[in-house]
């Protein structure tokens, strides 16, 4: 049967979800506050030959020759009503197949996010250094880089850069000048671009993934010759977001990357995104590590063990792990007890902490 795409995206977003999947011999599939929902009859499902139409219909012409060829496709379109959406194309079983999401169409406002808001701006007015995003897909990280960019784009007069596979929030100059390429329509790679953008003259650089060792040093050149320096990676904890970056180099160049880190790195942020306890959202919950000092030494140290700790007593800086960020989320009754443990990384700890929690709350209860 033939795909009528635009009525199931409108439905998508109707709805508050995130994503759509099609398959061949699937009915359409929705993302819906971090869990999976059918979309339309379960007797209906989709044809091959429907979903690459449905392919074509959104991509230009170059893409999907592309898609044809590699059996791979990152790009953004947009309707025209003006949302803009992200489309991964692949093959899978002989057939394409696609994952759709749906992009926000405004900025947030910092206040917004869920993170600490004075840490953000200070993140705003920082003239160097590199800023990690962390966490899986679907966690929010190009919100948050792109929320803090609108932040800088209409206070500052600064050139704002941004290399993105595929672009995915279009910026508009305000007091800043800004310029966004593409990885695969116009640029050849992202450590290609990032080679290329000391010749553009600009104060911000955004670098859409980390994805290797070539991207990497690139990135933290830039964040060492005065650029503020915003990227993304796949993990999941900001130690670890810490050792991936370390451990990308052979062991003989270690030694000076992690001089190189400690004195260009600024904040990693780790986030996921928590379903709430009624079913109807998910709200942020966020590892947050800062660059002080102490932290800085860790690193060139090879003590990266010790940052938890740091980040446990480190409040004052704007620090917190992910166990104290599930446990606000806890405390105002956002999320549930189950979906805490379910999030966190250390459950034994949370689990300890949550018996405490409780053993105070029964002894101020006992208290007359």
């Amino acid at each position: 049967m033939a795909i009528d795409l635009n009525r199931w995206l409108e439905e998508l977003a109707a709805q508050g979800g995130s994503d759509l999947h099609l398959a061949a011999d699937n009915p359409p599939v929705i993302r819906l506050h971090g869990r999976l929902e059918r979309l339309g009859e379960r007797d209906a499902p989709l044809s091959a030959e429907a979903i690459t139409e449905a392919i074509a219909g959104v991509v230009d012409a170059e893409a999907m020759a592309r898609l044809r060829k590699t059996g791979e496709l990152d790009s953004a379109f947009e309707l025209k009503d003006g949302t803009r959406l992200r489309i991964n194309a692949y093959r899978q079983q002989g057939d394409f197949a696609a994952a759709i999401r749906l992009l926000p169409n405004r900025f947030f406002e910092l206040e917004e996010l869920g993170l600490d808001v004075g840490l953000l701006r200070r993140i705003c007015a920082m003239q160097s250094g590199l800023v990690l995003v962390t966490g899986a897909t679907s966690s929010g990280k190009s919100t948050t880089i792109a929320s803090i960019v609108n932040e800088i784009n209409k206070t500052q007069a600064l050139h704002i850069h941004t290399i993105e596979d595929p672009v995915e929030y279009r910026h508009v100059s305000q007091q800043s000048f800004v310029t966004q390429r593409e990885v695969g329509r116009d640029t050849e790679s992202f450590a290609e671009a990032l080679r290329r953008s000391l010749r553009q003259d600009p104060d911000v650089i955004v670098v859409g993934e980390m994805r290797d060792l070539e991207t990497m040093t690139a990135a933290l050149t830039l964040a060492e010759t005065g650029h503020l320096t915003f990227a993304t990676l796949h993990t999941s904890d900001a130690v670890q977001s810490v050792s991936r970056i370390i451990s990308a180099y052979p062991a003989m160049h270690q030694a000076q990357v992690r001089v190189q880190l400690a004195s260009t790195l600024r904040v990693v942020m780790s986030q996921k995104l928590v379903p709430w306890a009624n079913g109807k959202g998910r709200s942020l919950a966020a590892e947050i590590l800062v660059a002080t000092p102490s932290v800085c030494a860790m690193i060139r140290e090879e003590k990266t063990h010790q940052m938890r700790t740091a980040m446990q007593t480190g409040g004052e800086h704007g620090m917190q792990t992910l166990n104290q960020s599930l446990l606000s989320l806890l405390n105002r009754r956002i999320i549930d007890r189950a979906t805490a443990l379910e999030y966190s990384e250390d459950k034994a700890l949370l689990l300890e902490e949550l018996e405490h929690h409780t053993g105070q709350t029964t002894k101020r209860k006992g208290i007359r």
